[in-house]
C-alpha cells in the first residue's frame, strides 16, 4: 500500500471514529426528548428496533454467516448472553441517567471505563499492569473515595455505567464475532424478553408507543441510533491504529460532559470538579503509557 494510500485510509478512519463518537457524545440530547416515558419503556423499544434495524443492514451487507453460526451453537452462547444481559443494563441505566439529570455522572463513568478495563485486565486475565497504569487506576480509587468522603455518598451511575461497560468489553473479547454481527446476536437473545415486556405493557395500558407520531418515531429511532455510531466506528476501527481509537474515545465522554453543564445546566460542585480533575489526570497517565508502549512499533513502519 502506497503512503497515499495509507494517508488517505488513515483520513477516512479519523471521519469514521470522529462520527461514530459524536454521535455517541450526543446521545443526552437523543433521550432528552423522551419526556414522560420511563427509561425501562425506552430500553425495551431500543432492544426492538435496534434488532430489526441490524438485521435489515445484516442482509444488505451479506453479514447473516457468523450470526447463524453463532446461534446454531447454543452451548457457545453462554458469554454473548451475559454480554447482551450487560450491555442492556448498562442502556437502561444510561437512558435513567438522562431522564433524571445525572448526565455529568454518565461522563464520569464513560471517563473511568478505560481505567477499570485496565484494573480488570489484571485482575480477570492476569495481564501486566505498568507503573503508569497503576498509578492511573490508584487515581480513580482516589477520586471516587475523594467523593464519597466528602460528600457522603458513592457515584454509583458512574460506577454502574463503568463496570458494566468494562465487563462488557472484558467478555466482548473471548467472542469471536465483529461489532455488528456481535451486536445483532446480543439483540437477538434479548428479543423475546423485548416482546413479552411490551406485550405486558400494552396489556396493562401503559405503553406509550402509539400515543403521538412524535414519540412513535422517537422510539422506532432508537433503533437507528443505537446502529449508526457502531456501523461508523467499525469503520474506524478497519482504518486506524488502537492507539488512535483510544485517544479518540475521550470524545465521548467530553462532549457528554459539555452537554450536562451548558446544556441541561447540571450543577458541578467543587467536589464533583475535583473527583473529574482526578480521573482526567489518571487518564493522561494510562495515555501516556498507551503511548510510550506503542512507540517502538510506530517507529518500525
Amino acid at each position: 500500500m502506497s503512503s497515499m494510500d495509507r494517508d488517505n485510509r488513515a483520513t477516512q478512519g479519523v471521519g469514521y471514529g470522529l462520527a461514530a463518537y459524536l454521535m455517541w457524545g450526543c446521545f443526552p440530547l437523543f433521550f432528552a426528548l423522551f419526556d414522560g416515558i420511563p427509561a425501562y419503556e425506552i430500553l425495551v423499544h431500543r432492544v426492538l428496533w435496534s434488532c430489526l434495524f441490524l438485521a435489515i443492514v445484516a442482509t444488505l451487507l451479506g453479514r447473516w454467516r457468523p450470526v447463524r453460526k453463532a446461534l446454531a451453537q447454543p452451548r457457545r452462547l453462554g458469554r454473548v448472553l451475559a454480554c447482551a444481559v450487560l450491555i442492556a443494563a448498562n442502556w437502561g441505566l444510561y437512558i435513567y441517567a438522562v431522564e433524571t439529570h445525572h448526565v455529568l455522572q454518565a461522563s464520569l463513568g464513560y471517563f473511568l471505563t478505560p481505567l477499570v478495563n485496565v484494573a480488570l485486565g489484571m485482575l480477570v486475565l492476569r495481564e501486566r499492569m505498568s507503573r503508569l497504569q497503576g498509578v492511573a487506576v490508584a487515581l480513580a480509587g482516589v477520586a471516587i473515595a475523594f467523593q464519597l468522603v466528602l460528600i457522603g455518598t458513592l457515584p454509583w451511575i458512574s460506577l454502574v455505567l463503568a463496570l458494566s461497560f468494562g465487563t462488557y468489553g472484558l467478555l466482548r473479547k473471548q467472542v469471536p464475532l465483529d461489532g455488528l454481527s456481535g451486536l445483532l446476536v446480543e439483540t437477538l437473545l434479548l428479543l423475546p424478553l423485548g416482546l413479552l415486556a411490551l406485550g405486558a405493557l400494552s396489556q396493562a395500558g401503559a405503553s406509550h408507543f402509539l400515543d403521538t407520531p412524535r414519540t412513535t418515531l422517537l422510539l422506532l429511532a432508537c433503533g437507528v441510533i443505537t446502529a449508526l455510531p457502531l456501523l461508523a466506528f467499525a469503520g474506524a476501527a478497519r482504518r486506524l491504529r488502537l492507539a488512535t481509537l483510544g485517544f479518540l474515545m475521550y470524545l465521548n465522554p467530553s462532549i457528554q460532559f459539555l452537554i450536562a453543564l451548558f446544556v441541561f445546566d447540571e450543577p458541578l460542585r467543587p467536589v464533583q470538579l475535583v473527583t473529574f480533575l482526578i480521573i482526567w489526570a489518571g487518564l493522561a497517565l494510562y495515555s501516556w503509557s498507551a503511548w510510550q508502549r506503542r512507540a517502538p512499533s510506530n517507529a518500525d513502519d
